[in-house]
């Protein structure tokens, strides 16, 4: 029966994974030779490793003995990198695929590596040849050695390898990274930008962790997809609950897209809620029908707020402007997007060099005082907002 191994620092319990060290060969007078860096030098096969599990998640070291690189008999200090592989032809083709741990060990009759760098790179071998497939309980890996000559500026002086050996039964662990939230998410559609090429980032709501907005048109028809960034196809499968207060009438289309039967212009806000186990975010999507709104004194507001007088008007599908009413004042720009009953200062957008600006700061005065004059734009009476939100370009004239 086989036993599962766990690494561990203290000499009694590392014994399981130390080797036979072999002779040190150590010269009086030692001249540096590089004559025999082709011979290699020998890496030992644990003894007990035919039988037993190395369970490198609950290690802490993976303890190796090797013979020394033959520098002439010269007692040089060497640096050992191991290189772990889940390939076999590794062990006769060096050019397989592998990867080399970050830490490096300097005693041949104990060398000690991290485990956890050994698992982790493990995994990411496994994953790269596996996609979407789980990694399995056990399976064999492929170490080898590299050696070189420590203490040098020639960080390569003395290269060498060792034979490469196996470990028949290896548990490596995948454990995903706490989940956390991006600057952007991304959509991706039949009519956003250039169809199907495009991913167009939709900003953070000001204030709100987790909550995401953008406006978008879709045909009758009409499908996209999102992600947390580009090229991440993600489709209604991945959104635990959907919200239609638009009345597009959501449904799947081709490829797990999300399709809406009724054409229009449409709000979306992405809501994202990280797991208890801090591993995944469960993404909730609502759909509004898209209102714009002129807010504040450029267009004559007491009460600042959303208005149907102070609304843009919609044009007819990505490739149009929005156009607001006249400015009645001079004064600094202030609009936003209406997304449910979320405050419009949390989803309030400026012009900068012609493109649309989202905030992202809590603005006690001014776009001019908490960004800069860049971002803030003066409003010229009887002159109006033109926005394309298929492409954020957006100008007062």
């Amino acid at each position: 029966m086989k036993k599962i191994f766990k690494f561990m620092l203290l000499p009694a319990l590392v014994l399981p994974l130390l080797f036979t060290s072999c002779d040190e060969d150590r010269d009086s007078n030692p001249t540096l030779d590089l004559s025999h860096l082709a011979e290699g030098f020998v890496l030992n096969r644990p003894a007990l490793a035919e039988n037993n599990t190395y369970d490198l998640n609950s290690a802490k070291s993976l303890v190796l003995t090797c013979s020394q690189p033959n520098y002439g008999n010269a007692p040089y200090a060497v640096k050992y990198y191991a290189q772990v592989s889940i390939d076999p032809t590794f062990v006769s083709d060096p050019a397989a695929t592998h990867e080399e741990l970050a830490t490096y060990a300097e005693n041949a009759s104990s060398l000690e590596f991290n485990a956890s760098e050994a698992n982790n790179a493990v995994v990411s071998l496994f994953q790269a040849a596996n996609p979407d497939t789980s990694v399995p309980e056990e399976m064999p890996i492929y170490i080898r050695l590299r050696a070189v000559i420590s203490g040098t500026l020639n960080q390569t002086l003395g290269e060498t390898y060792s034979n490469v050996i196996t470990l028949p039964s290896v548990k490596a662990t995948y454990e995903a990274p706490d989940a956390k939230f991006t600057d952007n998410l991304f959509l991706i559609g039949s009519s956003i930008q250039t169809p199907w090429q495009s991913w167009k980032p939709i900003p953070k709501v000001y204030g709100l962790e987790g909550n995401y907005y953008g406006v978008i048109y879709l045909p009758a028809g009409g499908e996209f997809k999102w992600g947390t960034e580009n090229n991440d196809y993600r489709g209604i499968n991945r959104l635990k609950e959907i919200n239609d207060e638009a009345g597009a009438e959501i449904s799947a289309g081709e490829e797990q897209n999300i399709k809406v039967a009724n054409a229009g212009w449409y709000t979306l806000l992405f809501k994202g809620k990280i797991t208890e186990d801090k591993k995944n975010i469960d993404w909730t999507l609502t759909v509004y029908k898209t209102q714009v709104c002129l807010i504040g004194a450029c267009i004559g507001q007491s009460t600042w707020g959303f208005a149907d007088d102070t609304a843009l008007e919609a044009p007819a599908d990505q490739n149009g402007e929005w156009v607001s009413p006249a400015f009645t004042a001079s004064t600094e720009l202030r609009a936003a997007v209406k997304v449910g009953s979320i405050d419009w200062y949390r989803t309030e957008f400026t012009i900068l060099e012609g493109k649309v600006f989202w905030r992202r700061y809590n603005i006690v005065n001014n776009w001019a005082e908490t960004e800069g004059p860049e971002y803030s734009v003066t409003t010229t009476v009887g002159k109006k907002l033109h926005v394309n939100f298929d492409t954020n370009k957006a100008e007062v004239r």
